[in-house]
Formats: C-alpha cells, sequence, structure tokens
C-alpha cells in the first residue's frame, strides 16, 4: 500500500520542519526499493499550499508547492511543520481546512509551533500534544483544552502525533515509518540518514544489524 503524505508549506516556514520529514518519507522510498525493487514505493510525498506560487521560507529559502488547498489529491497523512504561524493563526479558511482534512487522514502530525495551527482547528482538544520547548508556555495559554507536554520529542495520540521543535520532526517521521510500515524500515531509514534513532536509546552508530530486526 502506498501512502499519501502532505506536507503543508506557508511563507515563514522553518526550512528543517518541512524539509526533515520529506526528507525521511522519501529516504524510506529510497531504502524501500533497494531491498524490493519489483515493489511499489510505501509513499508518496508532496507539499501543499493555499496559493500556487513561491513560498519564501523562515530562513529565505524559496519553495514552490506541488498543489494548492483547494485541489490536491486524497491526503493519507498530513504533516504541518513550524515557523512564524501568526499570519495562518488568522487565516480561519485554513483552520477549517486542516480540520476538514484531519477528518479523512489516516493520521495527522506536527512540528514544532505546526501544533499551533492544529489546535487551531480544534484537533487537538482534550488531547496531550508537545511543541517546541520555547513555545510551551503559549500553546497552555491559548489553547488551554490541549494537555500541553513537555519535555518529548513526540507524542503519539493515535490518529495525532506531535513533535517539538525542527530536528524532533525528523525523529517523529521515523516514528510514523515505523507506524505506517515497519520498523525494520524506519531503522533502516534511520541508518541511511545517520540518525540515532529511536532516540536515547544508546545504539549510535548504527550497524546493518539493525536494518534486519
Amino acid at each position: 500500500m502506498t501512502y499519501v503524505a502532505a506536507i503543508y508549506i506557508y511563507p515563514g516556514v522553518e526550512v528543517l520542519d518541512f524539509a526533515g520529514p520529506y526528507e525521511v518519507f522519501t529516504t524510506a522510498n529510497r531504502v524501500f526499493a533497494r531491498q524490493y525493487p519489483a515493489e511499489e514505493a510505501p509513499f508518496e510525498v508532496f507539499t501543499i499550499a493555499s496559493r500556487q506560487e513561491l513560498i519564501r521560507a523562515r530562513a529565505g529559502l524559496q519553495i514552490k508547492p506541488d498543489f494548492i488547498r483547494s485541489r490536491h489529491p486524497a491526503i493519507d497523512v498530513l504533516i504541518v511543520p513550524g515557523g512564524v504561524v501568526m499570519d495562518e493563526l488568522r487565516d480561519s479558511e485554513l483552520s477549517c481546512w486542516l480540520a476538514d482534512i484531519h477528518r479523512r487522514t489516516q493520521l495527522t502530525a506536527s512540528v514544532c509551533t505546526g501544533a499551533f495551527l492544529l489546535a487551531k482547528g480544534g484537533i487537538l482538544d482534550g488531547l496531550s500534544a508537545t511543541t517546541h520547548h520555547e513555545d510551551i508556555a503559549d500553546l497552555r495559554e491559548m489553547f488551554p483544552s490541549v494537555q500541553v507536554v513537555e519535555n518529548r520529542r513526540w507524542v503519539d495520540q493515535g490518529k495525532v502525533v506531535t513533535s517539538g521543535g525542527i530536528s524532533a520532526g525528523i525523529d517523529m517521521s521515523l516514528h510514523l515509518i515505523e507506524r505506517l510500515a515497519t520498523r525494520a524500515l524506519a531503522l533502516a531509514t534511520a541508518c541511511q540518514l545517520e540518525v540515532d534513532w529511536p532516540p536515547g536509546q544508546g545504539e549510535w552508530p548504527l550497524t546493518a544489524s539493525r536494518t534486519s530486526e
């Protein structure tokens, strides 16, 4: 089965917040293809934005989205990265779109301050969630219905998964690979990326034996 993973991007998005998950999912495809060349890729990955125009990320990188909110393929996995989100929080159409897409996804996830956008869409109501450590207090204050968790790389609440800031999105994405595909593929992908995953397990450097688990 091929899962369709969409990463929402917007002006001011944090580069690694969206590029990290993009790299994890596409690397998983490359690793899978080497092991099973006759099989379909496990993931189709694309970016999606409000308009079909170049987007300038927080650090100045310009990105051209693959699709727009009003016209895109069906989405199995939605990932909302963080960045400078104040304009996005004021976009009521975005909140409605996120809530609508979430009803049809298998998984909805956020990186860093992307949690604010999920919360604004009501997606985190009554759930535990996390965000960048500098934004924990603001998330609690702005969205009291969310059970905000500190000192976690990611928080899995079933259909909804949130992660801490920036590089934590890579760890979370590997966790999503494990959930959607296999632990073996997640470990092999982490090895290819040279990422110490799962974090805090004391298993660095990664060895080839881990890919056969």
